[in-house]
């Protein structure tokens, strides 16, 4: 996130000194070759934009905003960040500690009820410190080395939810590259559910062929008394 961070800070730079910067630098090399540092204006091409649409560059970074989700991601390092990295844990102190297990319980929580403890949470975090075998550790470490022993259920329980929790569009996108494949001109009129059972079929071919193919065949066979003649 904070590379995505800086990608975009580049972005607004540039647009307010960045062309400009470049301009002279390229005068600056073709003074140097004996090649007049002249820039032929060309007719600028107008383009009717709609009402709702603003200047062309911050259309620019807010697409960027939106493909990387920053919200969102900025949204889930507010609630889980302090369990991404141990030094995290060590560098925070007990009231900036106390606050993240507070938030997180509050994440957690339905009603009166809430998966993790704060409190406990804090204590146990505090303990890992000196209690993990070795610095850098990334989250899906931390909860293999707490599964070794039953002293940690609320850490436990805060890294399974961070490790499990999809935060990326990868999915998504995905899933739209495999449509066009799968809803051509030829398949124009293919209803909503069966798109939906050939889409996830396609996406998970690796799960599909441990699929015993046999009892598919019976299990639909079964539903209707012409198909058990046929198949049969």
């Amino acid at each position: 996130m904070a590379e995505v961070q800086d990608l975009i800070s580049f972005s607004k730079e540039f647009r307010v000194t960045g062309f400009s910067n470049a301009v002279d630098v390229a005068k600056q090399i073709a003074i140097k070759m004996d090649i007049n540092p002249l820039f032929i204006q060309k007719r600028v091409i107008h383009r009717k934009r709609q009402f709702d649409e603003g200047p062309v560059e911050e259309d620019v970074i807010l697409s960027a905003e939106e493909s990387f989700k920053i919200q969102q991601y900025q949204e889930f390092e507010n609630k889980f960040g302090f369990l991404f990295t141990c030094d995290k844990l060590k560098f925070y102190d007990d009231d900036r500690l106390k606050s993240c297990c507070s938030r997180l319980e509050g994440v957690l929580k339905n009603g009166d009820r809430s998966d993790i403890n704060a409190n406990e949470l804090y204590v146990e975090l505090r303990s890992l410190n000196n209690y993990l075998p070795t610095e850098n550790m990334r989250p899906v470490d931390v909860l293999n080395f707490l599964k070794q022993d039953d002293c940690y259920p609320n850490a436990i329980i805060a890294y399974k939810v961070l490790l499990t929790i999809p935060v990326t569009v990868a999915f998504a996108e995905r899933s739209f590259s495999k449509l066009k494949l799968l809803k051509s001109y030829l398949r124009s009129t293919m209803s909503q559910e069966r798109l939906n059972g050939i889409a996830l079929i396609a996406i998970e071919n690796d799960t599909l062929e441990s699929v015993t193919y046999d009892d598919l065949i019976n299990n639909f066979a079964s539903k209707n008394a012409r198909r058990i003649v046929l198949f049969n």
